[in-house]
C-alpha cells in the first residue's frame, strides 16, 4: 500500500508526467523530505504504479494538465512547478496554464528545443529551462573518455572545460582555477590572466587538441592498405591481392627460368595480363604455363576490378564527412538522435575525432555531424562490416546512445566480439536494467538519461539559480544564472568589483531584455534590473554573492 503524503504546512512540489524523468523527480524529492503531488495520466500505466508507491506522494489523474488538475494538485500553494513531458508545445501550454493560476510560482519546464524554451523564458516571472538530453550528455561523454565525472559543461551554447594553463590560449580563459583556500577548502577563482594557477575554466578550443588538424603528408603505406580494407569488401581485397601476388609470381619465373632480364620479365608479365600473348611453341613447358596463368589472371581482372570500383562507390555513398583516412583515438557514436548528437557536439567541441554510425539518412543529428566534421556512416552496427567502416580496431571508445534499449545493448555486444577490449558505454532506459548489464556483461558505463539528468532538475527545482555544476578533482564548481532584481545586493554593481572576488566569477552577461549571453562584457557595466550574469562559484561563494537577494537560494550547500 503506498505510503500517504504526511499533512504539512511547508509548500510542496509539483510534477507533471510518467515518464523515468518525472519518476526519478518524484523519488529524489521525496528522499530528502520534500511533498511532491504528481499529476498523470493514469497510476495503472508506464511508472505511475512506482510513482504511486513513493514516500510522501500524492498522485492526482488526469488525462490532460487542465487548470482544474492543477487546482486539485493545489498549486496555489506550491513552491514549485516541474513539466517533465515529451511534448514542448504541451510543457508550453501547461505552463501558461500554471502562470495564469500562480503568477510568480517556479517553473521548470524540459524541453528538447531550448533555444524555444529561453525564447518564451521571459513570458514567466521564474522559470528554468532544461533538456534532459544536455544534462546526461556530459556523462556519457566522460565514460567514453575514461573519466569518473564530467569536467566540462554545455551552457548558453558553449563548451566549458577544465584545462591545464599552458595548454590553453589566453583567449579561450574565463577564469583560473587556484589552490584550495586554506580555511575554507574552496577552491579560490582567479579573474583571468591573474597569477599563474595549474587549472583554468576556459571555451573548449576543438582545434587546440584536435588530432584531425595533424599535418598532412603523403599517407603511408599502413594507412592506404587501411583505407582500401575500409571502403572494399574484405573478400575483393583477397582477391585483388592474389591476382598481385600470381603477377609478381609469373614475373620471377620468367626472369629464373626463361632467360629475361628483370625489365624484360616484367614487360612480357604485363602484355600477356592484358591479353596481348602472342603462342611461341618455342617456349619452354614451364614458360608456357607460366604465360598461361598470366594470362587467365589479366582477363579476371576486369570483372574484380569493376567490382572493387562498384563497391568502394556504394561504400563511400553510405559513408559521409570529410574524413576518409584511418582514424586512432577517435569515439565511435552510435545514433544521431536527441542524445547521440549532443554527445557528438560536445565530443569536437573538446577536440576528439568522431565516427558516427546512424541508420536512417534523415535523423536530425547528421546535419549537425557533418558541420563539426565528423564521419557519418549509414548502417548497422550489429554488422561487422559497419564497425570496420567507423575504424573500430584502433578506436578509443565505442558509445551506443540510440533511443532503443535493444539496439543499444546488441551493438555494444557485437562491438565486444568484434574487439574485446575497447571500452563501450551504452544508454537504458531502465535504470535497473542498467545496473545488471553493468555487472553481467562486464560492460564499463550503462546509464539512463532520466538517471543522469534527474539531480540537475531538482537542483532547479530547490535551488533558483543552479543550471549545473562542474567537477574539479574530488571538489565540485556551481554554474549558476543569477537573476538581478531592485532589491538584490548585485544591483548597482559594476562587474569589475564582482570580478576581484574569489570564491565567485562572472563569466557571461545577459543585459535585459536581451536572448543571448555576452561572453565579453564590458567590466565597467553596471547590473541593473533584469539583467542576468552567468556566475562560476564555489557553494559558500555562491552563497555569500546571493546574500540578501529576494531570489536567492535558501541552501546552496545542498546542491551536490
Amino acid at each position: 500500500m503506498p505510503n500517504p503524503m504526511r499533512r504539512s504546512t511547508q509548500p510542496h512540489f509539483v510534477v507533471c508526467g510518467d515518464s523515468p524523468l518525472a519518476h526519478r523527480l518524484a523519488e529524489e524529492l521525496s528522499q530528502v523530505g520534500e511533498d511532491v503531488v504528481v499529476i498523470l495520466p493514469s497510476r495503472r500505466r508506464n511508472h505511475g504504479p512506482q510513482i504511486a508507491a513513493l514516500p510522501n506522494v500524492r498522485v492526482i489523474e488526469s488525462a490532460e494538465l487542465t487548470g482544474e488538475a492543477f487546482i486539485s494538485a493545489k498549486l496555489d500553494r506550491a513552491r514549485a512547478l516541474a513539466l517533465v513531458a515529451q511534448d514542448d508545445v504541451g510543457n508550453i501550454h501547461a505552463a501558461l496554464r500554471a502562470h495564469e493560476i500562480k503568477p510568480g510560482i517556479r517553473l521548470v519546464l524540459r524541453m528538447f528545443n531550448t533555444r524555444l524554451g529561453n525564447q518564451i523564458r521571459p513570458l514567466f516571472d521564474d522559470c528554468a529551462v532544461l533538456s534532459d538530453a544536455d544534462m546526461a550528455a556530459p556523462w556519457f561523454v566522460a565514460a567514453a573518455l575514461g573519466e569518473l565525472t564530467p569536467n566540462h559543461i554545455r551552457v548558453a551554447g558553449r563548451t566549458l572545460c577544465v584545462y591545464p594553463r599552458r595548454e590553453t590560449p589566453p583567449s579561450h580563459v574565463l577564469c583560473g582555477i587556484g589552490s584550495p583556500d586554506p580555511q575554507s577548502g574552496s577552491l579560490r577563482l582567479l579573474p583571468p590572466g591573474e597569477g599563474e594557477p595549474d587549472l583554468v575554466l576556459a571555451v573548449a578550443n576543438r582545434s587546440q587538441r584536435d588530432p584531425l588538424t595533424r599535418r598532412r603528408g603523403l599517407p603511408r603505406p599502413a594507412a592506404v592498405l587501411a583505407a582500401l580494407r575500409a571502403v572494399l569488401d574484405r573478400k575483393i581485397v583477397f582477391a585483388l591481392l592474389f591476382m598481385v601476388g600470381v603477377l609478381a609470381l609469373g614475373t620471377v619465373l620468367f626472369t629464373a627460368f626463361g632467360g629475361y632480364s628483370w625489365g624484360e620479365a616484367i614487360y612480357n608479365t604485363l602484355l600477356d595480363a592484358a591479353g596481348a600473348a602472342q603462342p611461341d611453341p618455342g617456349l619452354t613447358r614451364l614458360n608456357k604455363v607460366t604465360q598461361v596463368m598470366v594470362t587467365l589472371v589479366g582477363i579476371s581482372a576486369i570483372p574484380l576490378i569493376t567490382a572493387a570500383v562498384v563497391d568502394g562507390v556504394v561504400r563511400a555513398r553510405l559513408s559521409t564527412g570529410p574524413v576518409r583516412r584511418p582514424l586512432r583515438g577517435h569515439i565511435v557514436v552510435v545514433g544521431l538522435g536527441n542524445v547521440g548528437y549532443r554527445v557528438v557536439g560536445q565530443l569536437r567541441d573538446l577536440g576528439v575525432p568522431v565516427v558516427c554510425i546512424e541508420r536512417h539518412e534523415n535523423a536530425q543529428g547528421v546535419s549537425l555531424a557533418r558541420r563539426l566534421g565528423a564521419t557519418v556512416i549509414f548502417g548497422d552496427a550489429n554488422r561487422e562490416e559497419t564497425l570496420r567502416s567507423a575504424w573500430l580496431d584502433t578506436a578509443r571508445a565505442l558509445v551506443a546512445v540510440t533511443s532503443d534499449d535493444v539496439t543499444n545493448l546488441r551493438a555494444v555486444l557485437h562491438a565486444r566480439e568484434t574487439r574485446k577490449d575497447v571500452r563501450v558505454v551504452l544508454r537504458l532506459f531502465d535504470t535497473d536494467l542498467a545496473r545488471r548489464v553493468e555487472g553481467a556483461f562486464g560492460i564499463e558505463v550503462s546509464r539512463s538519461v532520466s538517471y543522469l539528468a534527474a539531480p540537475a532538475f531538482v537542483a532547479a527545482l530547490l535551488e533558483r539559480q543552479v543550471v549545473g555544476t562542474i567537477a574539479v578533482g574530488r571538489r565540485v564548481l556551481l554554474i549558476a544564472e543569477a537573476p538581478v532584481t531592485a532589491e538584490s545586493p548585485l544591483s548597482g554593481r559594476r562587474l569589475v568589483e564582482l570580478r576581484r572576488r574569489r570564491d565567485a566569477q562572472v563569466l557571461a552577461l545577459r543585459p535585459a531584455g536581451e536572448q543571448a549571453m555576452n561572453w565579453e562584457p564590458d567590466a565597467e557595466h553596471t547590473l541593473a534590473p533584469d539583467d542576468r550574469v552567468l556566475v562560476v562559484a564555489s557553494r559558500a561563494g555562491l552563497a555569500r554573492l546571493l546574500a540578501g537577494s529576494a531570489s536567492a537560494p535558501k541552501d546552496p550547500t545542498a546542491v551536490a
